[in-house]
């Protein structure tokens, strides 16, 4: 049976080791290459990793095929398993570097965000997500963990679950020993939703699985139903990302967590309207929104050019 490339790296490069004895003499220079050359071999067309190589674009596509793959696209998506948490920062860079050019940086990355957002809407599992609003409806505490890189994404879920609900808990990560300190009284009447990505913190993972433990309800914001996130999780809310940039894409995770917020929302709209009647009113009293700052650095000469 052939796959499409849904594997793990070890799966991966275990078929590799498997049949490398029937391998015809091209194939293993294929497969030495892509061994010693992961991290660039990733990025390379058939064509041009048959020259790299040096061999024929034909020999790359049945030497995709023998390995169990439909083709050289399944062969590649599983090479991105292999290297998806192994890439450094400085390869990040380089690789990056190397694939884009300064005119057409905007282009690319903004293309690249939009493809994403399209690859998680076709993808992502509604059930897991109408399950996902359900356990944050019913929970008693909500705790929202997200580290480095994905911080941004907690403390964005937090903000507006505060609007909705007065018992949310942004997980603060400053070290292993607090994570396990804010969770200590965390139980099976409350949720825990753990952001993470590649490359995926140990933090997070640890927490899930306390939490876990603790019988608390778990739902994860990760790329891939083989993350490690998922080990501990009742619902996965999945959602592409790009590893291969020095600067993490999370623009699909941002989305996701935008329709959450939206879907929670429209189940309770009648607090939600409180809740913001009551802010516009504290708004305006404060003039937390008014233009008074403007004009008061305008009367100092602040504003003077």
């Amino acid at each position: 049976m052939k796959h499409t490339g849904g594997t793990s790296g070890n799966e991966f490069l275990k078929r590799m080791e498997t049949q490398y004895e029937k391998f015809s003499k091209g194939q293993r220079l294929l497969a030495d290459y892509i061994i010693e050359n992961y991290d660039k071999a990733v990025f390379l067309t058939a064509a041009k990793l048959g020259e790299v190589v040096g061999v024929s674009e034909s020999t790359v596509v049945r030497f995709a095929t023998q390995l169990g793959y439909s083709g050289y696209p399944g062969f590649q998506k599983a090479l991105e398993e292999l290297v998806r948490n192994k890439l450094n920062s400085i390869q990040r860079m380089e690789v990056t570097y190397g694939r884009i050019s300064q005119s057409e940086i905007l282009e690319t990355v903004l293309q690249s965000d939009i493809e994403k957002i399209k690859v998680t809407l076709t993808n992502i599992d509604q059930s897991a997500f109408d399950r996902a609003v359900d356990i944050i409806l019913q929970a008693r505490k909500i705790y929202v963990i997200g580290i480095r890189s994905c911080a941004p994404l907690a403390n964005f879920l937090q903000f507006y679950l505060n609007f909705l609900f007065d018992n949310v808990i942004l997980v603060n990560t400053n070290c292993s020993s607090e994570i396990f300190e804010q969770l200590i009284r965390i139980g099976q009447e409350d949720a825990i939703i753990g952001i993470s990505f590649p490359r995926y913190s140990q933090l997070t993972r640890k927490a899930l699985s306390f939490s876990k433990k603790r019988e608390a309800k778990v739902i994860t914001l990760t790329d891939s139903e083989r993350s490690p996130m998922t080990e501990y999780s009742d619902c996965n809310l999945i959602a592409r990302s790009d590893m291969a940039s020095i600067a993490d894409s999370l623009v699909a995770p941002l989305s996701v967590i935008n329709a959450l917020v939206v879907a929670l929302c429209m189940k309770k709209q009648k607090e939600m309207r409180r809740t913001l009647a009551f802010l516009e009113e504290i708004w305006d009293e404060n003039q937390v929104y008014g233009n008074d700052e403007i004009e008061e650095e305008t009367t100092l000469g602040i504003g003077d050019k």
